[in-house]
């Protein structure tokens, strides 16, 4: 990508990882014109969203329904709406180890952002902590009947411990809870049918998009057939008002959609995506611990979802060292908030992050050695995204 100035930048974590194939992908930007000629909304559903739909519905075959919706936030909020109205439970649990779910009130409440939103609200939302199945049988007994869902991203920084998405699905079962697995992250890039398809644990309802659009505005409600029906007409319980959107259909998004699962899966780009972020990770440890650095950068994730700490001295996450790191890179033309691979990279744009990474970390093992990053900041740290004040 390219600044303001003409400056030219490789960039990672590409529209917070819904880039996955490269800006401007020519199959997926032909679909979206193809759509945008014949218009992209219309007063009665098109045909392309049946297509859309059994196209999602072959990617990850443990879904049996979906609905296309243009956020994340409305795609969660949906499924915790239905397990809800299924179980006529009020509470939801939330996996505390994950950082964000929805921008809605029974998510973001639990922030430090909590402005606006009654406490009775919040007061519903409980958590567990991930790969802890005792602990979360323990909040589902101390809440018996009264936890209508547990939702979380099935992998993220970690992969799951051997039995721990199993064992939450027989948590669920037993009491009585709706599986929710939020697949923003992990759909398509652990697997073209998520991390459900890649650990063989199916949830009741899960939640997919980034990825799914490729920057386009596409999202995706999926799961059991009985569930999803509950969104819809054909049952004779009381109606949920399931999503209301009025451009959740846009016909050029769901092009997009499709055009990205057909390159998905016709040129392997998860294998790629793995590939690639297995070099990346390997280059830029080699290149911290050449430079004396390797206990302050630390990579961190799937080959295909690489994050990155920077911490201090004492070996705790500084916002100051991770403003230093961000600079460097930006001078050296990497524009890198995490380590999140494209397919779009090629080798030389991995060994140019590499040579610019060492060089970022010549200046960090100084900083260190000064106790102190301030000299190399050039202007105020990077803040926490959930901060109570600006």
């Amino acid at each position: 990508m390219w600044d303001v100035d003409g400056n030219r930048y490789v960039e990672y974590g590409s529209g917070l990882r819904s880039v996955s194939l490269g800006h401007a992908h020519p199959r997926v930007t032909e679909a979206v014109r193809r759509q945008l000629d014949r218009g992209s909304n219309f007063v009665r559903p098109s045909i392309v969203e049946v297509e859309a739909a059994e196209r999602f519905l072959a990617t990850v075959p443990t879904a049996e329904m979906v609905k296309f919706t243009k956020n994340g936030s409305d795609a969660t909020t949906a499924a915790v709406r239905l397990a809800r109205a299924v179980t006529g439970r009020p509470r939801v649990a939330i996996c505390a180890d994950h950082p964000f779910y929805s921008v809605d009130d029974w998510f973001i409440g639990t922030t430090p952002m909590n402005a606006g939103i009654p406490a009775a609200t919040t007061e519903l939302t409980v958590a567990f902590p991930y790969g802890d199945l005792a602990a979360t049988e323990a909040l589902l007994t101390r809440y018996e009947g009264e936890v209508a869902c547990l939702i979380l991203e099935p992998a993220t920084l970690t992969e799951p411990p051997s039995g721990y998405l199993a064992g939450l699905r027989e948590l669920a079962d037993r009491h009585g809870c709706v599986l929710v697995f939020d697949e923003m992250i992990t759909g398509f890039r652990w697997s073209e049918a998520g991390a459900q398809g890649l650990y063989g644990v199916v949830p009741d309802l899960s939640t997919f998009g980034k990825a799914l659009g490729n920057g386009f505005a596409v999202s995706a409600l999926a799961g059991r057939r009985d569930l999803m029906e509950r969104g819809g007409l054909r049952h004779s319980h009381d109606r949920v008002f399931l999503l209301s959107t009025t451009h959740g259909a846009e016909t050029h998004s769901l092009a997009a959609a499709m055009a990205v699962q057909a390159v998905y899966t016709e040129e392997g780009v998860t294998a790629r995506l793995h590939a690639l972020g297995e070099r990346l990770a390997a280059g830029v440890r080699e290149a911290a611990a050449s430079m004396g650095v390797g206990d302050h950068v630390v990579v961190r994730g799937r080959a295909s979802n690489l994050v990155f700490a920077t911490l201090d001295e004492d070996l705790r996450p500084s916002q100051p060292y991770r403003t230093l790191f961000l600079r460097r890179l930006l001078a050296g033309g990497v524009l890198a908030p995490s380590f999140v691979v494209s397919s779009a990279l090629t080798d030389a744009d991995i060994e140019h992050t590499v040579d610019v990474v060492g060089q970022a970390c010549a200046v960090y093992r100084k900083a260190l050695d000064a106790g102190d990053p301030t000299p190399w900041l050039e202007g105020r740290p990077v803040k926490p995204v959930f901060r109570r004040l600006a």
